[in-house]
């Protein structure tokens, strides 16, 4: 619990593992504003992420996974932030028009909502980004040249910066699975954003966040599953990094991990350092069974831990929460 008095709870649904809730494009974000509205709540930016819109409230706290981590192993602590200043990194891969959309997105997204976006910066190198979805399911990639990112990043920093936006140039992921369009399967990217995100996270100590630029920008008129059609109606997914950096927490403050009163994620993936985490200091671990992913460590074949609690619905887990 918090020194306010209010709860604090985290809400983590993790890339690129297709969960039939929050693997698509900003579909969990419906639970993730009700569970909001009962508590602070930590979330991933994979949670609220989507494309032109996002799900972020001021009660949430948009944490990328690498600082999740050090947050749950009590490395880190977090200090709540307003209006960070946001510097962008772009990929020198990425072709004069696709940079020009995506210049006229931060102006956008400046001019509407009053981010405070301080420049951009093109890397040196081009990055390199590859990306596929393994034959165990979830998707995976490697970075030819990661620590050009790092050495741009490193000069928005210096100009005052408090958080860092990454934008690099991905092929057209449509051939390595059919389906997400449809609801279907894994993001073929988020795998490869996440090691992106990481890095940075790692290396620089601040919020960070990824996004994806793409050769072909046009909108589609094709009808999608409406869990992925967030991401079909805009050329660029830069506004949802933007907004959920610029209330992004700082790293170093009074907010730590015994504050911590629940921690909620789908009923198969408890493979992950949170949960690791939580059951070892005693934080409630929700299992949200109708929330599936590609993976299978469930805390049946896993853990067995009596601190593990399975909720069919994300709305029971809810009346759980409100009734604690």
């Amino acid at each position: 619990m918090l020194k306010t008095g209010e709860k604090l709870g985290a809400f983590i649904v993790p890339t690129g593992i297709g969960a039939a809730i929050g693997g698509y494009a900003g579909d969990a974000s419906v639970w993730a504003r009700k569970f909001a509205n009962v508590s602070k709540l930590i979330v991933n930016p994979n949670v609220v992420n989507a494309g032109g819109f996002s799900g972020i409230t001021h009660n949430m706290l948009y944490v990328e996974g690498y600082s999740l981590d050090s947050f749950f192993k009590g490395e880190i602590t977090l200090k709540k932030s307003r209006n960070n200043k946001i510097g962008v990194v772009f990929d020198k891969s990425i072709p004069k028009d696709v940079l020009n959309v995506h210049i006229n997105t931060i102006n956008a997204v400046k001019t509407v909502y009053g981010v405070d976006i301080i420049g951009y910066e093109v890397t040196s190198d081009e990055v390199g980004v590859e990306f596929f979805i393994t034959d165990l399911g979830p998707s995976v990639g490697k970075v030819k040249n990661i620590e050009t990112l790092k050495n741009a990043a490193q000069k928005l920093l210096a100009q005052g910066a408090a958080a860092i936006a990454l934008v690099c140039m991905f092929d057209d992921p449509e051939e390595d699975n059919i389906d997400y369009a449809n609801g279907l399967g894994v993001d073929p990217v988020g795998g490869v954003e996440a090691i992106l995100s990481h890095y940075i996270s790692k290396e620089l100590k601040v919020p960070c966040a990824h996004s994806p630029a793409f050769a072909d920008y046009s909108i589609s008129s094709e009808i999608v599953n409406p869990k992925s059609a967030s991401e079909y109606i805009t050329p660029t997914f830069l506004p949802c990094i933007l907004l959920g950096l610029s209330i992004a927490p700082l790293i170093g403050g009074d907010m730590d991990i015994s504050q911590v009163d629940y921690l909620v994620m789908p009923y198969d993936c408890l493979g992950c350092v949170p949960v690791y985490e939580a059951i070892k200091r005693n934080i409630p671990v929700y299992a949200i069974k109708e929330n599936t992913t590609a993976l299978d460590v469930s805390n049946d074949n896993l853990h067995k831990s009596d601190k593990i609690i399975v909720v069919e619905t994300y709305e029971k887990c809810l009346d759980l929460i409100k009734s604690n």
